[in-house]
């Protein structure tokens, strides 16, 4: 039983009549249609609590008028939801935290946080987050939502996870109370309308009075789990703004504004990723990318970097623009990832990460939990529409968080990427896709990102996990998958070499296969350098240093194993007759590389014909420039390449990135030559 000094009021005698009393831990939450109904009951509620000298802690983010009139007595916490959802939430329990136990809150109306971050996915996970440790603390907290607002993504967390959640009616000049949840306690009256006169709140038991109340107000419905929240809202208004674009009747400045609120929900909030957003990519655009998107949130920098670089070489040159590859990418939200977390108990873990003190602590722990977690239905439901599009194409999803590829903060190779050959049974399919988002999400706690994020001074910076998914680039050669050609390109070439070379000219690193030997850098293999400069890398390496420093070891796609593999050169192009070899291979006539001597011929990866023979160099050269010049930034581009026959091909730029262009002490020709040479 409670303490006299710890029974609390809602500051109207009559209501916690009706509410059999308010008891330590009471999360109240009261839906409205303005913010003066809410108004009219912070009031008794602050007033009785300072007459009692009890602690109060205001929490101002909202633009309405201010719920609680300066006071000394009270605590005002200014928060800037802007600031990012991280962010905003740290800092509320750290205020929670200091005040500690018995303490009473207010906070401004929710609905403007699912306004400012664009999510009712967000709101339900902030007030899951926040409900529960105000529960511990046995604190009582008022808070408001405002009637017809919100999807069930933000109602249905909650509604579960709060104490009271009362409806506030406004019906010919008297207020109404409509308790819809009461936890722990119960009358035979107590979910009625409540009239509220004075101090006094009476039952309405006229079904006249009732109905004309309950109709007055435009109610949900049954499909109430159908309600479009934020973010479906505001595309909505954007589709209707490119409608009126299509017809020629809206005015500029408006198109704008819908282009930049619907660019900062989704693209970035990167001041000078922003700019280059806003010069390269429409309203029609976003509204194509948001088709293909699950959840909502951030697509994060790798998905921008991508499609920026497409409509800038599209918009720059038109003959780069006839060599890209189409994509069919999909994007799953960040949104999507903080609730993931927030549902698999693993939040608490992250905040630990923003202190650097406590920045590696439990991350076992949450990995284990990431790796076991389970997804909403709803976003089940979209994960299963997307592989019905991609059906048994082999797709890759791709680490695309908040910080990578933005200027100055790029995070290459700090979260993992992970192949999805994508055969097999439907189920077996969809769990081998919900295993790869699982390991991406693990990788954001791996100590590898974290140390990195720490030595940056960004473990307190917003980030959140955002993916990429995308069809695999290439073809089926027997039972292997691969493209011919994958690497990376720079704008500004970072290798030192030839005193004769230009470094403004850029440089490409180039395997065979699926360019993973590229990007992880495996410490056992070669890859070929070629400096884009007019005389080739074949004039500083005779063909024997070529042979020796040649790739020997490809990786592909099994599609009968359903897994990444590596194997042979040799052997791959033995099962692969369709393949155009001499544009990447030369004759070599040796042995072949300490395999059984047979009759095959012995090739040698050395990418002559391809850089000799066909408009590649010049056309990579091309498209590496605009880039740049667009930046106004060195770049570093990963890409794949399929040739139709053998003369046409097409470039498929997977990512971009701006890079500091920072000599390394590598030669162009090859990373492994030169190792060999210094030693």
């Amino acid at each position: 039983m409670y303490t006299h000094e710890t029974i609390f009021t809602t500051g109207l005698p009559g209501l916690d009549t009706v509410l059999k009393g308010i008891l330590p831990g009471d999360n109240i939450v009261w839906q409205v249609d303005a913010i003066r109904d809410y108004q009219q009951l912070v009031a008794p509620f602050v007033g009785a609590a300072l007459a009692a000298g009890r602690r109060m802690v205001y929490f101002r983010f909202a633009s309405h008028p201010s719920l609680v009139t300066p006071n000394s007595a009270v605590t005002l916490v200014e928060l800037d939801p802007n600031a990012g959802f991280e962010n905003f939430i740290s800092r509320i329990h750290q205020v929670i935290e200091k005040f500690g136990r018995g303490t009473l809150f207010v906070f401004d109306c929710l609905s403007e946080l699912a306004a400012d971050w664009y999510s009712d996915q967000m709101l339900g996970n902030f007030f899951v987050l926040t409900c529960p440790y105000l529960f511990d603390l046995e604190t009582v907290a008022y808070f408001a939502i405002f009637r017809n607002h919100h999807s069930s993504h933000a109602l249905k967390p909650i509604f579960e996870t709060t104490q009271l959640f009362l409806d506030v009616y406004h019906y010919q000049g008297v207020h109404y109370i409509y308790p819809q949840k009461v936890h722990l306690r119960y009358s035979s009256t107590m979910n009625m309308l409540h009239a509220w006169h004075g101090e006094e709140f009476q039952p309405v038991t006229a079904s006249t009075l009732i109905s004309s109340i309950l109709t007055s107000v435009n109610w949900a419905g049954l499909d109430a789990e159908n309600r479009p929240g934020a973010w479906q809202r505001a595309f909505s208004q954007g589709e209707e703004v490119l409608n009126q674009v299509k017809a020629g009747v809206c005015r500029p400045e408006r198109e704008e504004k819908m282009f930049r609120r619907l660019c900062r929900m989704m693209l970035t909030r990167d001041p000078v990723m922003k700019s280059l957003v806003c010069r390269y990519l429409r309203l029609e655009d976003i509204l194509e990318i948001r088709r293909r998107m699950i959840g909502t949130g951030l697509i994060g920098g790798k998905a921008v970097g991508m499609l920026l670089a497409r409509r800038i070489v599209q918009a720059n040159s038109a003959r780069c623009s006839e060599l890209l590859e189409s994509h069919d990418s999909f994007y799953v939200g960040s949104d999507v990832f903080f609730t993931f977390l927030v549902n698999n108990g693993v939040w608490w873990v992250r905040e630990k990460q923003r202190n650097p003190d406590t920045f590696l602590e439990g991350s076992e722990i949450a990995r284990q939990r990431i790796l076991t977690g389970r997804f909403p239905d709803y976003i089940l439901k979209q994960f299963d529409q997307m592989l019905n599009y991609f059906g048994q194409s082999p797709i890759i999803v791709r680490s695309s968080s908040l910080l990578e590829d933005t200027f100055g903060t790029s995070f290459a190779g700090k979260y993992e990427s992970v192949f999805c050959p994508n055969q097999g049974p439907r189920e077996r399919r969809l769990e081998d896709f919900l295993s790869a988002v699982r390991s991406i999400y693990a990788s954001s706690m791996s100590e590898k990102a974290l140390r990195s994020r720490e030595q940056k001074g960004l473990l307190e910076q917003d980030e959140q996990m955002s993916l990429l998914v995308m069809r695999v680039s290439g073809a089926i050669h027997g039972r292997y998958f691969y493209p011919h050609l994958a690497g990376v390109g720079y704008s500004f070439n970072p290798f030192v070499g030839n005193e004769n070379n230009d470094p403004k000219a850029g440089a490409l690193q180039l395997v065979f296969g699926l360019g993973t030997r590229v990007v992880d850098h495996a410490d056992d293999e070669y890859t070929r350098v070629v400096a884009l400069h007019a005389s080739l890398c074949q004039q500083e390496l005779n063909f024997e240093e070529l042979h020796h420093y040649a790739q020997r070891r490809v990786d592909y796609l099994d599609l009968d194993a359903n897994r990444l593999v590596s194997g042979h050169f040799l052997d791959v192009i033995a099962a692969s007759p369709d393949l155009p070899v001499r544009l990447f291979a030369s004759l070599d006539g040796g042995p072949n590389w300490g395999l059984e001597k047979t009759s095959r011929p012995s090739w040698v990866l050395t990418f002559e014909k391809l850089l000799n023979a066909t408009g590649f160099v010049e056309d990579m050269k091309a498209l590496l420039q605009v880039l740049q010049e667009a930046y106004a930034y060195p770049v570093e581009v990963e890409f794949t390449l399929n040739f139709l026959d053998e003369n046409e091909y097409r470039i498929h730029v997977v990512q971009c990135r701006p890079v500091a262009a920072e000599g390394q002490d590598v030669p162009f020709c090859s990373r492994k030559a030169a190792e060999s040479r210094k030693g």
